[in-house]
């Protein structure tokens, strides 16, 4: 068993702002809509794709990693919704466990069904604590994982739920208001984990405006994940290029 070294991961840790598109294997999983996408996401400097969704199947999630993989150099980082979501073709897996969920099949069960199949692979590990936020919505995930999301004015309980899972040894913390999310993630949850803890955080659900990413990157957010805005309207990638060249000239 030897995993790769953490060059992901180090990235996460290297400097805020930056952003994931997220790529739902059901929607995105031809020649043609890949090609588009990694043209368009390689002049707006994206810095990774993640990969999964909450009902993908291994078969369409291993096609999309591989047509990724033919067309960009964009790392490609898998965010698994069960433990058949695996692709050796991968850069790195978020290894995540559902910590503000209560339903053992999220918190250790999938990690268990798929240990051995992840020993032998070569991809980069990242264990990581996966905390659902109220998002205004019943997100997929929350109605497949059948778990409740932390209410958004529940500030103590979403920072002891993240110090929790940190000291268990999670290295990243993922904050998600769920796909197509009618508010995002409190800003809070984010200050104030930053404030205890020197750990990196990743933020989706929801984030449709440059000024929503500004301000997820002030407050403290390494990654910043676009997945419905993107399938939506895939030129966003167009104002996202011009909001990176703007930032980089300051």
């Amino acid at each position: 068993m030897k995993f790769r070294s953490e060059n992901i991961y180090n990235k996460f840790l290297s400097s805020l702002g930056q952003i994931a598109i997220l790529v739902d294997p059901e929607k995105t999983n031809t020649l043609e809509q890949i090609k588009k996408l990694t043209k368009k996401a390689a002049f707006a400097k994206i810095d990774y794709f993640f990969v999964g969704g909450s009902t993908v199947s291994r078969n369409d999630l291993e096609k999309t990693v591989h047509l990724l993989k033919q067309n960009t150099t964009i790392p490609v980082v898998l965010f698994p919704g069960g433990s058949h979501q695996l692709s050796n073709e991968a850069d790195a897996l978020l290894y995540l466990s559902l910590v503000s969920g209560r339903n053992p099949d999220y918190l250790i069960t999938h990690h268990v069904n798929s240990a051995q199949e992840i020993a032998k692979m070569n991809i980069e590990l990242i264990p990581t604590a996966y905390i659902l936020v109220d998002g205004g919505t019943k997100s997929s995930v929350a109605y497949i994982s059948q778990t409740t999301p932390i209410p958004r004015e529940q500030n103590s309980i979403a920072l002891n739920t993240a110090l929790a899972a940190i000291f268990q040894g999670k290295k990243l913390v993922y904050f998600d208001a769920g796909s197509g999310a009618k508010e995002l993630v409190p800003f809070q949850f984010v200050e104030q984990l930053k404030k205890a803890a020197d750990i990196p955080i990743i933020i989706g659900g929801g984030i449709k405006s440059l000024s929503e990413i500004e301000a997820f990157k002030r407050s403290g957010v390494n990654v910043i994940v676009i997945g419905n805005h993107i399938e939506e309207n895939i030129d966003f990638l167009l104002d996202i290029q011009n909001y990176k060249l703007s930032s980089s000239t300051l």
